[in-house]
């Protein structure tokens, strides 16, 4: 899967949004980047902003600041396998090109059809924040009622169950 898009900003800011750890990312689903570095082989995970759920978990793989960053995902809502998630970042015409690549991801899985509706709505909500500031009215009432089932979320994603290390990545659970 690839989501392509041109962004009227910096390398650097659309850099900043995919990888802060310092704030909630509205790109990412209002949720918030843990890891212990930004370096190759580190676990990573997003959380919710209370830190009470853990949505996704990964390792870091390839970090080339501000061009390229490469990390395995695994939803922590179900059993699918981890994929690899690379964000790639060029100079173009009127911005830069940032791209979002999905590879080895399982064809018709749950995390395959949540990635397919997920992908086009992270390139644009990141293009939204990087041109205007903030993320689409659309997609801010989206969390508003994703923080409103809150108390409905799946007692498996609870943070508790998903340390911050490498093993939760590859969790049956």
């Amino acid at each position: 899967m690839i989501f392509r898009i041109v962004i009227a900003g910096t390398k650097d800011a659309i850099w900043r949004e995919i990888t802060k750890t310092d704030e909630l990312q509205a790109t990412m689903f209002n949720m918030r980047l843990h890891t212990p570095a930004l370096e190759p082989g580190q676990p990573l995970q997003m959380r919710t902003a209370n830190a009470k759920y853990t949505g996704v978990v990964g390792t870091i793989e390839e970090v080339d600041r501000p061009n390229r960053f490469v990390h395995t995902l695994r939803f922590t809502d179900g059993n699918d396998p981890a994929c690899r998630i690379t964000y790639e970042l060029k100079d173009a015409d009127g911005g830069v090109e940032f791209t979002l690549i999905v590879d080895d991801y399982e064809a018709g899985s749950k995390a395959d059809k949540s990635l397919r509706r997920g992908g086009p709505m992270i390139v644009q909500t990141l293009k939204s924040v990087v041109e205007t500031g903030k993320a689409p009215l659309s997609t801010r009432a989206l969390y508003a009622v994703f923080g409103l089932l809150a108390p409905l979320t799946p007692k498996r994603m609870k943070s508790e169950h998903w340390p911050l290390d490498n093993s939760s990545v590859e969790r049956k659970s």
